[in-house]
């Protein structure tokens, strides 16, 4: 009796399973396959990637079917549009090719096509410590202080900040930042974006003087006016006019010289009785 029990439950199994089995095989068959009756457009993407001013070649692209509903009105849909273009931001590999990452046709490739309108790229020499122990990378923003003395005067030697938020378009040949991240680059030429008034500042402070690079946070926006320094501010011989509040620079403003306030007169306190009294001594 127990044999014909497990006997009639496994016949009962046997049964369910194939019913469901052969259920799912139907309903799958009815299934329309997916992209079935998506219209698609060919567009050009990126094969490899590619770094910012690099100039596209045929390899460096190809050709993929992509939903008419989500292509970009100006995505391009031959190659021969695009060969010869310089790039003027990164790409990555199966990103599509827009107008907007590229330079104009006949502006080519490399640094130039990505200096924008009105703007200047001027190189300055650098070793390990004015170049921040090689963390000074392309697309990292820095300060410039100078150090020169305008008089040969040993007491007139002055350093100041002569450029805020600048930003870096290239360390030595490299106009892409280290591709692992955070690494540092030994160069011994940075070059910097300025527009033409920075750059006659940049430039008559490395030829007359010193320069030092000053690493920026580049979330941090504010451009500070400072006075200077000088050796008997430094050792406290002198006293140096407050500096103004830092403002934030949208766009940077062109820095100005501060004027150095003079020390004022030394005071006497006077005590009369319950009475004080101030007297300046000359």
């Amino acid at each position: 009796m127990a044999r014909i029990r497990i006997f009639l439950v496994l016949v009962l199994a046997l049964t369910a399973g194939g019913a469901f089995a052969f259920g799912t095989y139907r309903y799958i068959q009815q299934v329309p396959e997916r992209g079935e009756g998506i219209a698609t457009k060919p567009v050009i993407v990126a094969a490899v990637n590619l770094d910012l001013g690099a100039e596209l070649r045929p390899e460096d692209l190809r050709i993929v079917e992509w939903p008419v509903n989500t292509v970009p009105a100006t995505a391009f849909g031959s190659a021969d549009q695009v060969v010869g273009r310089g790039l003027i931001q990164s790409v990555v590999e199966n990103e599509l090719i827009l107008p907007s990452k590229l330079a104009p046709k006949e502006a080519g490739a490399g640094l130039p096509p990505v200096i924008p309108a009105g703007m200047r790229a001027l190189s300055v020499r650098v070793n390990d410590v004015v170049g921040v122990a090689g963390y000074v990378l392309p697309g990292t923003r820095v300060d410039v202080v100078t150090t020169l003395n305008p008089t040969q005067q040993q007491l007139d030697i002055t350093s100041k900040v002569v450029l805020t938020n600048v930003l870096v378009l290239a360390a030595g040949t490299r106009i892409e930042r280290d591709t692992e991240g955070g690494k540092p680059l030994a160069v011994s030429v940075v070059t910097l974006l300025v527009d033409p008034i920075e750059a006659e500042r940049l430039t008559l402070a490395s030829t007359e003087g010193k320069i030092q690079l000053a690493l920026r946070n580049p979330l941090d926006k504010t451009a500070p006016v400072t006075p200077g320094v000088k050796p008997a501010v430094l050792m406290g011989s002198a006293i140096s006019s407050p500096a103004p509040r830092p403002r934030t620079s949208a766009p940077r403003p062109v820095q100005t010289a501060t004027v150095v306030a003079p020390a004022p007169l030394p005071t006497v306190e006077i005590i009369r009785g319950d009475k004080r009294a101030q007297e300046v001594v000359r």
